[in-house]
């Protein structure tokens, strides 16, 4: 009896990782894994912490829970730019660590100026003093990093 054999498929193709389907590398790697992580606490910090003052006491300190919850927002938007990589999600995360050290000093300064527009803390009040100063650290940091992160990827690139 002749043996029937069965072609076999074709190894399937690796899938490619989500930095090389966005054209670059994963900002999120090295430094930026550690500046991934601490976006995603503070996402989820500020986030839960806004929500929950506007859902329990938003009359008190509006401006103070709203300006948590935009500093949720930009944390978020942060992370899962760290997190994609690539020359795309770089420049968000660029123009969101700018926004957020913007927020960071104007909400600073207003605090220690104005004390009576916050009758309660945000995610930036003081310069981020509740955090111990991680919300003016981080964004320094991040644009540290990415702007490292932009000059080896163009350095890498012969194009």
């Amino acid at each position: 009896m002749a043996r029937q054999q069965t072609p076999q498929a074709p190894a399937a193709a690796e899938t490619p990782a989500p930095a090389a389907q966005s054209g670059g590398t994963r900002i999120g790697q090295g430094p930026g894994r550690l500046l991934l992580w601490f976006y995603g606490v503070f996402t989820v910090a500020a986030l839960s912490r806004s929500i929950v003052q506007i859902s329990t006491k938003f009359a008190d300190a509006r401006l103070a829970y709203l300006l948590s919850l935009a500093a949720g927002i930009v944390y978020a938007v942060i992370t899962v730019a760290l997190w994609r990589g690539g020359d795309q999600a770089r420049k968000v995360a660029l123009v969101s660590c700018s926004a957020e050290l913007l927020g960071v000093i104007g909400v600073g300064v207003l605090t220690l100026t104005d004390s009576s527009a916050f009758p309660d803390q945000t995610v930036w009040s003081d310069f981020g003093y509740g955090y111990v100063f991680l919300p003016v650290i981080l964004p320094v940091m991040g644009l540290l990093w990415l702007r490292k992160a932009g000059a080896e990827r163009k350095a890498a690139d012969p194009a």
